[in-house]
């Protein structure tokens, strides 16, 4: 991330995910981790600090080409789509049904596309 408390601001205050490690790394960096709520052991999602000049180039081909740099499953994608759109959240995929899977995809203002999925 090039600006991790940005990122944190909007994954925990947005997304609703919770900091599960924050250990400062030298020159400002941070060792950021955070969680969901509902499985605070479960998987950690890292905040990284953008300093491997390969980084940055890579994400903003991905998101030149709108592809999503990952992908959160939710229960009810519509919900999560009306709470995150009445958050100001910007979607470039509404939800849509594709075979056995409904996604969405929005703009975490951090350089990336998120997508969301509902399904199997």
């Amino acid at each position: 991330m090039a600006d991790q408390q940005k990122a944190q601001n909007f994954y925990v205050n947005t997304l609703g995910f919770r900091i599960k490690h924050d250990i400062p790394v030298g020159d400002g960096a941070r060792w950021l981790t955070l969680v969901s709520p509902a499985d605070p052991e479960g998987t950690e999602l890292l905040l990284e600090p953008m300093g491997h000049p390969a980084a940055a180039v890579f994400c903003e081909a991905l998101y030149a080409d709108g592809m999503p740099f990952t992908q959160f499953a939710v229960d009810d994608i519509q919900a999560e789509y009306e709470r995150l759109r009445d958050l100001g959240v910007e979607f470039s995929m509404e939800p849509t049904e594709t075979g056995p899977v409904t996604v969405a995809v929005f703009d975490d203002t951090c350089g990336h596309w998120i997508q969301l999925i509902e399904g199997e």
